[in-house]
């Protein structure tokens, strides 16, 4: 049994991104717990926790990505599992929300798909949600127990500064993402830029104009996610055609669907900087991709909540 700052703890890692558990794990110093995931024949999932956890503030640290359906399944169940076994608390550490980006209903008979998570979460019995850069802010809207929605944006903000770049323009590859794009120009003192864009069907992305000025700068894509890195190639291509020097691509959630990666790799960008919310493939780390860590951050959050502190501290 754990006892941190005189409170029981236990800190319990999912099949998604073992590594990141394991990484705010030591930061706390706190060992993560075992706990079996199981598959039955037909590929039910069974979870098994060998140790008691009755009274305990317990952390799962879970990424819903690909496989989507899988992840949040497994969550379910370990949320399940933990309040049948009278866990004090259910504090579900979620890096990257999956359906995040069915928030709201685009057409007239289309599900607001984040909602429905965010009610199977509840039913399940968790007691709290921490995430990373929400699609959408909203989404906090659609829970009614507490939800952090902590911020990449000073881990990516300090690598840019660090880089010492001059002559910045940071993009945003739509009109949504303006707001993001202008607290990372904010914090690097430079101007924004936006990139007009179109979507003539899913996942696919044709740029029609610039608002801004490119030419001669070395410009910042930042977004929340990439995931077939069909928007964030048209926008670097069009930046590099407006007469931008280099071009730098920063994102939370590096998803890289399908061919991605590939498509990144050939596209005129020097870096693609990211956060490990998601666990990456050998095959998709190229020389391109910066990968930053967000485990401190994580880990002192979890801190904050064992000890009743607040978090927004973390986040100036």
């Amino acid at each position: 049994m754990a006892v941190f700052h005189g409170s029981k703890v236990k800190l319990f890692s999912l099949s998604s991104n073992k590594q990141l558990a394991e990484d705010i794990a030591n930061y706390i110093g706190i060992p993560l717990t075992k706990c079996e995931i199981l598959r039955f024949a037909d590929g039910e999932i069974n979870v098994n926790i060998p140790e008691t956890v009755r009274g305990h503030k317990v952390f799962v640290i879970q990424s819903t990505n690909a496989p989507v359906n899988e992840n949040i399944m497994e969550l379910l169940i370990m949320i399940d599992a933990l309040k049948r076994a009278s866990a004090r608390e259910v504090n579900v550490v979620m890096p990257y929300y999956g359906y995040s980006r069915q928030d709201r209903k685009a057409k007239a008979r289309q599900p607001i798909s984040a909602k429905l998570i965010a009610d199977l979460l509840q039913t399940a019995g968790a007691t709290r949600v921490v995430s990373m850069d929400l699609h959408a802010g909203q989404i906090q809207g659609f829970f009614n127990i507490p939800i952090d929605n902590f911020k990449a944006l000073p881990i990516i903000g300090r690598y840019f500064r660090e880089k010492e770049l001059e002559d910045i323009c940071v993009v945003s590859p739509d009109h949504g993402g303006a707001a993001r794009a202008r607290d990372l120009g904010d914090l690097l003192r430079a101007p924004i830029a936006i990139i007009d864009k179109f979507r003539p069907e899913p996942n696919v992305a044709a740029v029609k104009n610039i608002i801004g000025k490119v030419r001669g700068k070395n410009c910042i894509i930042i977004d929340d996610m990439i995931d077939t890195a069909g928007s964030i190639s048209a926008a670097s291509i069009a930046l590099k055609e407006a007469g931008a020097k280099k071009i730098y691509v920063c994102c939370t959630h590096p998803l890289f669907s399908n061919d991605a990666v590939k498509k990144l790799d050939a596209a005129p960008i020097e870096e693609v900087i990211c956060t490990n919310t998601i666990q990456l493939e050998k095959e998709k780390i190229i020389p391109k991709i910066v990968q930053l860590s967000i485990a401190d951050l994580l880990g002192q959050g979890i801190i904050n909540i064992i000890d009743d502190q607040g978090v927004s501290t973390l986040f100036r």
